[in-house]
């Protein structure tokens, strides 16, 4: 009976994906969505100075909020429970810098609020990109 299950040595991960993997791919989708943002800027320029800087202000402010996420998701290596409790703070935080942000380019500075948050939903439209081509 003992031969019948499989014995493990400690060295051995059992893991899908590394962290190193999960900060590549969360670099690239920050950088993504900084690119978004000069791309969304460029094209609400041609409506007008207030509207470039929003749109563009609203695709940073998405990521902005991606990277605060990753950089708390990938702090350090830890049990599942660790890393549940990262993820969820992580996105508690994002969200509150994503909802601040927001309101602080609407109501705080006046600015345009279809061009800020055409530039978040640009941003998060990149998400697809960045999780698609996984290069």
């Amino acid at each position: 009976m003992a031969g019948l299950i499989p014995c493990y040595t400690p060295r051995e991960p059992h893991v899908l994906n590394s962290l190193a993997s999960g900060r590549r791919l969360a670099l690239r989708l920050l950088l993504w969505q900084l690119f978004a943002a000069v791309i969304v800027g460029l094209v609400f320029a041609a409506l007008g100075r207030r509207e470039a800087i929003a749109a563009a202000a609203g695709a940073a402010i998405a990521a902005a909020g991606t990277a605060l996420l990753s950089m708390r998701m990938f702090s350090q290596v830890g049990g599942a429970g660790m890393a549940l409790g990262r993820l969820l703070t992580g996105m508690i935080l994002k969200w509150m810098v994503i909802i601040g942000g927001m309101i602080t380019i609407m109501f705080q500075w006046k600015l345009p609020p279809l061009a800020a948050i055409t530039g978040l939903a640009a941003a998060y439209a990149v998400n697809l990109l960045a999780f698609r081509f996984k290069g």
